[in-house]
């Protein structure tokens, strides 16, 4: 058993209750336009505006793989971009996604979760536009989050 709980559904629209972090994956170019992050902006516009704002200063801040930004979107919800992309496309490197900065982010979002008492819920993240396996991703977020007594809720959309 992973630890981890697996439904159907929206995962912009988190069950339970209490303090909910969703967290999605975002990549290091400052691109904001495909796959989850359009349900992300669907419901709420400050994740895309804080985004956009943390990378136009990255020179002064620590934007970049493995960072992690948490913004509040409602008094219970937070989201959080995970930077664990390089770029956008599959060339010559292979695909975008970055196991390495995932881990890193998943570490920071374990932290604020501790922090905040909050359930975590996500898509299979890494796996969409970044071009993960879910067999890499998995256990790093039992590892990071699971063994550290957050719950984690995995949303696969469709029917």
């Amino acid at each position: 058993m992973s630890g981890i709980t697996y439904v159907r559904g929206d995962a912009t629209v988190p069950l339970g209750s209490g303090v909910k972090i969703i967290a999605h994956v975002v990549n290091d170019l400052g691109g904001w336009g495909k796959g989850f992050v359009l349900a992300v902006s669907r419901r709420w516009p400050e994740p895309e505006a804080a985004y956009r704002a943390w990378h136009r200063g990255r020179a002064h801040n620590d934007f970049g793989l493995g960072a992690a930004q948490f913004v509040q979107v409602a008094p219970y919800t937070w989201v959080a971009n995970l930077i664990g992309q390089r770029g956008i496309r599959t060339g010559s490197k292979g695909v975008p996604v970055r196991y390495e900065a995932i881990d890193a982010a998943l570490a920071l979002l374990a932290d604020k979760a501790l922090e905040l008492g909050a359930s975590v819920h996500m898509p299979r993240i890494g796996c969409g536009l970044a071009g993960g396996t879910w067999s890499r991703v998995e256990p790093l977020i039992t590892e990071r989050l699971v063994r550290r007594g957050t719950a984690v809720t995995v949303y696969d959309h469709g029917d």
